[in-house]
């Protein structure tokens, strides 16, 4: 992967920021992830997968980068900008992985999470968010052990269903089993 660089700044502010019916803030974001060499048919692949987390910009915990659904966006160009600003990375927006909805840390009222998954095929050596957020690769096992979002383990757990399906159909036809 060729490290590029990026210059836009991050969206700030709340004007174009979309709400659900009950007042919440619909975030969207997405699981950068990157499958290391060629799958074969005796690889789990959550043993050759590795996620990209961030930290919050409080630095505590690791998550998957999201943030407010704007008005003169589309959700995965929402998505996309996310994954850009808060952890420099770009790629591939692939098939929703769902919708859930969680209780806000600060406000006391529920927003909306929508996360896709992000094939990465650009790391940016230098990204917006690079002084607030720390980024790192890590094996699904830790991803799912420190992000302290329920909801966000329960998207990954999609996302490696999701990619098992197709292993799953190449175990039988071309593994022999």
């Amino acid at each position: 992967m060729v490290a590029k660089m990026v210059t836009l700044v991050s969206r700030q502010g709340r004007e174009l920021q979309r709400y659900s019916s009950t007042g919440g803030r619909i975030v969207v974001g997405c699981i950068p992830y990157r499958v290391n060499g060629k799958i074969s048919c005796s690889d789990d692949v959550d043993k050759v997968m590795e996620v990209l987390v961030i930290s919050s910009q409080k630095g505590n915990g690791m998550m998957f980068p999201k943030g407010g659904w704007e008005l003169d966006e589309t959700v995965k160009e929402a998505a996309s900008r996310e994954a850009l600003e808060e952890a420099g990375v770009q790629g591939k927006i692939e098939r929703r992985l769902g919708k859930w909805n969680y209780m806000s840390k600060s406000h006391n009222i529920f927003y909306e999470g929508i996360l896709y998954p992000l094939n990465v095929t650009d790391e940016m050596a230098h990204w917006p968010e690079m002084q607030v957020r720390n980024r790192r690769w890590v094996a699904v096992a830790e991803a799912r052990e420190g992000c302290p979002h329920q909801w966000m383990i329960e998207a990954l757990d999609r996302l490696l269903n999701r990619l098992k399906k197709p292993l799953k159909k190449r175990k039988t036809s071309a593994c022999g089993f």
